[in-house]
This record gives structure tokens, sequence and C-alpha cells, in this order.
């Protein structure tokens, strides 16, 4: 559990609380603990046996969702177009999938 709380202050940055408003600090803490949720959601749906599944954070965040690419937004779908050298690209349409609403 300290590791976990220790990921959290450091790959998240969720203990720099600058503003002088308590209700500020504590939306920004609100806003990092749904980020740490979701980063922890992703490496869930890793492979089992794949480097992303123990993968820190901060890999996580740096690798897969700082990127840049295009979104097309449709009525029924959402398309994203990842930069031709993105190496990461098999494992993020892996995600994606794992993350996907079944369809009709």
């Amino acid at each position: 559990m300290e590791n976990l709380i220790k990921a959290h202050k450091r790959h998240l940055a969720s203990d720099r609380t600058s503003c002088t408003s308590a209700l500020a600090n504590q939306f920004r803490l609100v806003l990092h603990s749904g980020a740490f949720i979701l980063l922890h959601a992703v490496r869930a749906a890793a492979p089992r046996r794949s480097f992303w599944r123990t993968a820190q954070l901060d890999t996580l965040r740096l690798r897969l969702l700082k990127l840049g690419a295009r979104v097309f937004e449709k009525a029924t779908r959402i398309t994203v177009i990842l930069p031709a050298a993105c190496p990461d690209k098999a494992i993020f349409a892996r995600l994606a999938g794992a993350f996907a609403p079944a369809g009709p």
C-alpha cells in the first residue's frame, strides 16, 4: 500500500497543492485520484505476461497517454489515427479494444 501511495505522489504529482484555496487543492487531488484509477485500469487491461502489466505509472503516462494523435469523432464511433512512427501502436490498439464497449 505504501508503494501505491508513493506512486500516486511521485508519478502523478498529486502532492503539489499550490493554490491558496483549499477547495481548489481538494479538486486537484480528486482529479489526480481519477487519473490514478484510470492508469490502474489500463494496467489491468494489459496482457498478463506483458511489460505493460507491471510498468510504472509514469511509463504508462508517458508512452500511452501523452501521445500526439488525430481524433475524429462521428455519430457512432471515435477514430484515433496514431503517428506512423509510434512504437507502441499494437498495445494501444489492444487496450483500446479492451475498453471499447461491445458492438450490436
